[in-house]
């Protein structure tokens, strides 16, 4: 693995609670200050002498970007932080697969707080599916990966101090030859009477037969006593929908997921729990259930940006509030050359996080997933994890404008002939109500009084599919968007983009009788655009 720069600029914590202090780890030499700023503004400052931890004091419920500033104002690190009083009200989610009795633990809490994850799966951590518990202090996993509980536990106290939850790996119906004699009259059962089973290593059970969940919620409970556990996260493999079961009769499995959902929500009320919707089997059943997250990992034929933005469309529509979570692998890094790789990594990120959803992709201490058995993630190379880590410090400054559980997609009722209300038109690229290979990808949403413009371009790239190659996107020329003013007020208008400055910034708007129009920089990859009608900040 690439060796990876220093961090100079870290928060102490994923979050913070109002009224807490907020601290920034400063890791650099010499003088300089902290500039801290919310939707642009700037909000606070504060002095850093050099390495050491620095003071920001208590700051209101939001998202805050941070610089790192030289004496003569030159930008040198930023970072940023969510202050909140509901912790979990949005899931940045990660990743850990491995648990040696030497694990780094320190780098992996490290980018935890780089990439402000509030959560983090350990992944195969226990000692067999059916089993949790049973392998006393060192063992080897069903697989072979060496695993020692004092690890676990330095992860889950460590990743605790940093604000973040550690959600152990567990699949609520999987179990080993080991195991199956006892569980063998809680089938499920193919046409031909055969066994439901995972490769030749697991057989699957019913997940909502009473016996099993006691069993299962126990081995939980257990786990969280013995390792200081959070929390899980609850896996199932996407089928079988239906299954006959033994003695005769067929259950349905959403109803048997959404059951043992309920069952574990009962036995550790005070758990963080995600449930995994695999390909969004079966999300309509389970987004309401008691748990903490709406997650879908996703396949084909979910393989466009479109199908991504539908599915999450879907999920916020059922989750009664609940962040929706997309674990979305990038295989691409294993084909194609890390810059075109990071672009499609662009693309998904740009698609989800515009809908109000995140993605799980990073973890370890800084890796990347990029195939299902976690075991086999990737080292990101440093471009990575600083592309990763704009991103992220974008999604949590702008935490209010992008995730809040009440935003509206209002597309229908402002752009368009008939409503002539607002656009934006490029010169070198049509603007598109879809994602439309060589177009400039255009959404509104209303988030309170404002209204929220998402451009992502899509010029130059020959499709839409979120996990191959991608072309450095096209320049499709500075973008004219057109408003209708409400009463005299001159709008504001506001552009960001992640990878070009990430902040907030004003852009001069001029009027043209009921109409104000603003000349917005050609668009990236991604750029936000934050209109307020009523001509204040």
């Amino acid at each position: 693995m690439p060796s990876q720069p220093l961090i100079p600029l870290l928060p102490t914590r994923s979050r913070y609670s109002t009224g807490a202090d907020v601290e920034i780890e400063v890791r650099t030499a010499g003088p300089g200050r902290l500039v801290v700023r919310h939707l642009g503004a700037v909000v606070g400052t504060a002095d850093a002498a050099g390495p050491g931890t620095v003071s920001l004091g208590a700051l209101a419920a939001g998202g805050y970007g941070v610089d790192l500033e030289t004496a003569d104002g030159t930008p040198v690190a930023r970072t940023a932080v969510l202050v909140t009083d509901e912790p979990r009200g949005r899931m940045r989610y990660g990743f850990v697969a491995s648990y040696a009795p030497d694990k780094d633990v320190a780098a992996v809490v490290d980018l935890a707080r780089r990439l402000h994850l509030d959560a983090v799966q350990l992944y195969d951590w226990a000692y067999r599916h059916a089993d949790l518990m049973g392998g006393g202090e060192t063992y080897a996993d069903p697989l072979g990966q060496p695993i020692a509980l004092d690890t676990v536990r330095r992860l889950a106290a460590g990743l605790a101090a940093a604000g973040t939850d550690a959600l152990g790996y567990a699949a609520v119906y999987g179990v080993g030859s080991e195991e199956w004699p006892a569980w063998s009259h809680r089938a499920l059962l193919r046409a031909d009477g055969e066994a439901w089973s995972l490769g030749d290593f697991l057989t699957l059970v019913d997940p909502g037969a009473p016996d099993w969940q006691e069993h299962l919620v126990g081995d939980l409970r257990a786990a969280v006593a013995a390792v200081g556990l959070h929390g899980f996260h609850l896996d199932q493999y996407g089928y079988p929908r239906w299954a006959g079961l033994v003695g005769g009769g067929a259950v349905d499995l959403s109803r048997s997921f959404r059951a043992l959902i309920e069952a574990v929500r009962t036995g550790l009320p005070d758990a963080r729990l995600v449930f995994n919707n695999v390909n969004d089997f079966p999300t309509r059943a389970t987004a309401d259930a008691p748990q903490d997250a709406v997650y879908i990992e996703v396949w084909p034929p979910h393989t466009t940006l479109g199908s991504l933005a539908r599915l999450v469309e879907r999920a916020r529509a059922a989750r009664d509030g609940r962040p929706v979570v997309i674990a979305a692998y990038q295989h691409v890094y294993e084909v194609a050359p890390r810059s075109e790789a990071d672009l499609s990594t662009s693309f998904t990120m740009a698609t989800l996080f515009s809908h109000g959803a995140t993605q799980l992709l990073a973890g370890e201490q800084g890796n990347l997933l990029v195939d299902p058995y976690y075991v086999r993630n990737r080292p990101a190379e440093p471009e990575t994890l600083a592309l990763l880590q704009r991103w992220y410090d974008f999604l949590v400054e702008h935490d209010e404008l992008l995730m809040a559980p009440g935003a509206a997609d209002v597309s229908g009722a402002w752009v368009g002939a008939y409503n002539d209300a607002l656009d934006v038109r490029f010169a070198a690229a049509p603007t598109t109500d879809g994602p439309t290979p060589g177009g400039v990808w255009r959404r509104v949403v209303q988030v309170g009084e404002l209204l929220v413009v998402h451009l992502i371009n899509l010029a130059g790239q020959a499709d839409t599919e979120w996990d191959a190659p991608r072309a450095v996107p096209a320049d499709p020329g500075a973008g004219t968007l057109r408003v209708k003013r409400a009463g005299s007020a001159v709008p504001v208008v506001r552009v960001a983009d992640p990878d070009r400055g990430g902040h907030l910034t004003d852009v001069a708007v001029e009027l043209d009788g009921e109409d104000a129009v603003a000349v917005l920089p050609p668009p990236h990859v991604w750029q936000t655009v934050v209109v307020d009608l009523r001509g204040r900040r």
